[in-house]
């Protein structure tokens, strides 16, 4: 998942302009992300609004830093391809949005609220559209397992103090504090535990199957990473850093699948024209 660098705002003692006054509006937005930041900080439950506000919120600043491909039949395709495992799989109504990065890097990542960014790199290395759909099926688990909120809760409660101070003060405006907001921040996009991920696989797993795509394309999209990282060591490390795989966690899905009767699998639909027309568009924009 990549880590976004928050930009700190100037501090090498140059007079700043007049502040311009808060409009109603983003005034709003500021009061009830502090209401969000204070229960994350003090363990109380966050609501799907809160959640989805919070999602918003990060979306709308990684939006302005990372490069999105924004070609209307990209942008199409990976949002009917999400939208094809979110109606299944997603039971508060949460408003899904996918995104291709426009980054060479192969990476993937799940932001509160039902925002999901996949990098162009991993979708080159796919070969089959069931490979790409179980990356997404996995971010999706992470949302609907609300796994990037339970850790802000335990990152925001070693940093509320400075957190609540950043929103409600000025004292962000020095590149100290910007740098240990982007610490706690950071923690939206941390590395997710070993079980976070099991249980985010299982669920790719049970929503792939519910939209009737063969969800051996998880172990497989796995394996085709970790034969690149044998031959290519060092070249994966934005993924590995972030998305623990070994062979134990291949060897788990494939476990889980086998579950499935033979006969329910060989139904399951593994690719499809529109999905090789989307990925030569992606490689040649």
């Amino acid at each position: 998942m990549t880590r976004i660098a928050f930009k700190p705002s100037r501090g090498d003692g140059t007079p700043r302009r007049a502040r311009t006054p808060v409009r109603a509006g983003t005034r709003h937005r500021l009061f009830a992300s502090t209401a969000v930041f204070v229960l994350l900080a003090s363990g109380c439950a966050v609501s799907t609004q809160q959640e989805v506000e919070l999602g918003q919120n990060y979306s709308a600043e990684i939006n302005k830093q990372l490069k999105l491909m924004n070609d209307p039949e990209i942008v199409r395709y990976i949002n009917l391809l999400g939208d094809s495992l979110t109606r299944l799989a997603d039971d508060r109504s949460l408003n899904w949005t996918f995104y291709v990065v426009d980054s060479k890097e192969v990476n993937a990542f799940a932001v509160p609220g039902g925002f999901i960014y996949v990098n162009r790199g991993l979708i080159e290395r796919t070969t089959r559209m069931s490979q790409l759909a179980g990356v997404l099926a996995h971010e999706i688990g992470h949302v609907t397992m609300r796994h990037s909120v339970k850790q802000m809760q335990t990152a925001q409660r070693a940093n509320a103090g400075l957190t609540l101070a950043c929103i409600l003060t000025s004292v962000c405006e020095s590149q100290v504090a910007g740098a240990a907001v982007q610490l706690g921040g950071g923690a939206l996009f941390a590395k997710f535990s070993r079980d976070d991920e099991a249980e985010a696989d299982r669920a790719g797993i049970s929503f792939l199957v519910s939209a009737r795509i063969d969800p051996r394309g998880i172990p497989e999209m796995f394996r085709i990473l970790l034969n690149e990282r044998a031959s290519r060591p060092g070249g994966l490390d934005s993924w590995f850093s972030t998305h623990p795989l070994e062979e134990d966690r291949v060897k788990a899905t494939e476990a889980e699948i086998a579950r499935i009767p033979a006969a329910q699998l060989r139904g399951m639909s593994n690719d499809s024209e529109r999905f090789q027309q989307f990925k030569r568009r992606v490689a040649s924009s």
